[in-house]
Order: C-alpha cells, then sequence, then structure tokens
C-alpha cells in the first residue's frame, strides 16, 4: 500500500532493517556446547529439542539460545551454589547453540535435580533459558519444566506464573522417542512465551 504526504507526493517506504547479532559470525562447532552431559554422567538422560518461532508462527533462525541447569542431585557447578550436594565431573551443566535455517537447536542433558528456591522451598526439575534473537538487544530469560512432572504443582517460581501462561513453560515428551522432549519457544503473539524479568 502506498501512501502520500500533504502535499501529494508518493511517500517510498523505508527499507526494514533488523538490528544484529549475527550469532554464525561468532558462535561456530568450536564454541557451541550441544552435550551438557558426558557418556558416564548420572541421572536420566535427556534430549532437548528447541523450536523458536515469532509472532506469526515463523521459525526463527540464527538465534542463540543458552541453558544452565543443576545436575541430577540438584547442584549447579558454579562457585555460588554452596550446598553440600556432590558434583559430577561428567556433567559442565552449560549448553549453547544457535537455532538452524529452521529454527530449531538440539541438546543432550540429564533431567536436572530439585533445587532450593525462595525461601527454601525446593523447585521442580527445569533449565534456565538466555534466548538471543535479532531485534532484541536484551537477553530473553525463561525457563523449561518437563510437563506432567509432580512437582511442577509445588515449585514456588512456576505457580508465580499466571496459569493461563504455565504451558509455555513445558516441554512435552515426544511420542514414541523416549527420553526425548521438544520445547518450543515463541518471541511474541499469542502464544508468547512467559519471559522473566531478571
Amino acid at each position: 500500500m502506498s501512501a502520500r504526504n500533504k502535499s501529494g507526493r508518493l511517500l517510498e517506504p523505508t527499507p526494514w532493517c533488523t538490528v544484529g547479532p549475527y550469532f554464525p559470525v561468532t558462535v561456530n562447532d568450536a564454541n557451541s556446547v550441544r552435550a551438557l552431559a558426558a557418556p558416564g554422567a548420572k541421572g536420566e538422560r535427556v534430549r532437548l529439542r528447541c523450536a523458536v518461532f515469532d509472532r506469526d508462527g515463523k521459525s526463527v533462525p540464527d538465534t542463540l539460545v543458552e541453558i544452565w541447569q543443576a545436575n541430577a542431585d540438584g547442584k549447579y557447578n558454579h562457585p555460588a551454589d554452596r550446598q553440600s550436594k556432590p558434583l559430577d565431573a561428567s556433567f559442565r551443566g552449560f549448553g549453547r547453540q544457535t537455532t538452524d535455517e529452521n529454527g530449531l537447536c538440539e541438546f543432550e542433558t540429564i533431567k536436572p535435580g530439585r533445587v532450593p528456591g525462595p525461601r527454601g522451598r525446593m523447585q521442580a526439575p527445569h533449565l534456565e533459558v538466555g534466548v538471543f534473537t535479532r531485534g532484541v538487544l536484551k537477553m530473553l530469560a525463561t525457563r523449561i519444566y518437563f510437563a506432567n512432572d509432580p512437582a511442577n504443582t509445588e515449585c514456588p517460581v512456576l505457580s508465580r506464573v499466571p496459569k493461563s501462561r504455565r504451558a509455555t513453560l513445558l516441554a512435552q515428551p515426544v511420542a514414541d522417542q523416549p527420553g526425548t522432549w521438544r520445547h518450543e519457544i515463541h518471541l511474541s503473539g499469542p502464544k508468547e512465551t512467559a519471559f522473566f524479568d531478571v
């Protein structure tokens, strides 16, 4: 659709430009982390497939997805975690992948143990997620929980998310593929993922 200014002159549309970052330039096979858990890692093995979509439901390539999580005993591999629980030398706790041309990326990990939350209440097993994508100048922080986990109903953080939005944080099991979960991240629109202000 064309428009005219007050003098009747035809206005040309300005080109649409996208703000970077452009992750293929900086994130490659050498510094991507697909496997968080080595073969000897303790815990239930999980293959997590993430798919990123825009407000119109179109896949978003070139998005950086980072995940952090506790090990199977519920301890983070970080000095700030002072719990007396053991670390697992076969588990790194951090992953980083860029989405492919179909907006997909995949991680190999284990289901995390429960960690204490506000006032010491135990949280449901979850992964912390950071999303970096074009046109967004600040990391989008969210979480991934596992659908049908009984601990979800008592998680002090998940319970603060409005009921109508909780499903946006739940990875779903993939039929006929034991241990494989799929999680969709919608950047905006009617299915927008619940993001956290951290």
